[in-house]
């Protein structure tokens, strides 16, 4: 697994530019909400360490994964912000069902991309069994929602 020698919390402050002035969304899924509080706590934590004012943090939740898409967009059309962070958890079961959320949260992020001016970042754990998301979470890979916290710094940084 890409992950697995890699600790997703780790990061070097000092090739990251200070979040002081920046204002972060971060849409959150409720669906899997043990998962995506845990990478919503990891990012949250990452953008005040690296300098992000608590009150530029914006949080809105939507039921699940495959509704992040409307929700970062709603961000983008109704909030000033620099960045979005679009955090969701899709754990494998007996259906094709985990398939096409995956694929549609991947595309619908990805056409953000391509149509607003400001990044949104993909924060969706996409994995096979429940401890695989707990040990992106918070566990023993450290928080995937810290990568992408830092990942939403340095595309803000780009955007300015």
């Amino acid at each position: 697994m890409a992950t697995e020698n890699k600790n997703l919390s780790a990061y070097d402050k000092t090739t990251i530019p200070n979040a002081k002035e920046f204002r972060f969304g971060i849409v959150v899924s409720e669906w899997n909400d043990t998962i995506t509080e845990g990478l919503y706590n990891g990012a949250l934590e990452a953008l005040v360490d690296c300098g992000a004012l608590t009150d530029n943090i914006l949080r809105w939740n939507v039921p699940g994964t495959y509704e992040l898409t409307y929700g970062c967009k709603k961000m983008l059309n109704t909030q000033k912000v620099d960045a979005v962070i679009a955090i969701g958890s899709v754990i494998r079961g007996e259906t094709s069902h985990f398939d096409f959320v995956c694929s549609a949260a991947a595309q619908g992020i990805k056409d953000l991309n391509v149509a607003y001016d400001t990044p949104v970042i993909f924060c969706v754990l996409t994995d096979n069994t429940l401890q695989q998301a707990i040990d992106r979470s918070g566990g023993k890979h450290g928080n995937k929602g810290a990568e992408a916290a830092i990942a939403a710094i340095k595309m803000a940084a780009l955007g300015r």
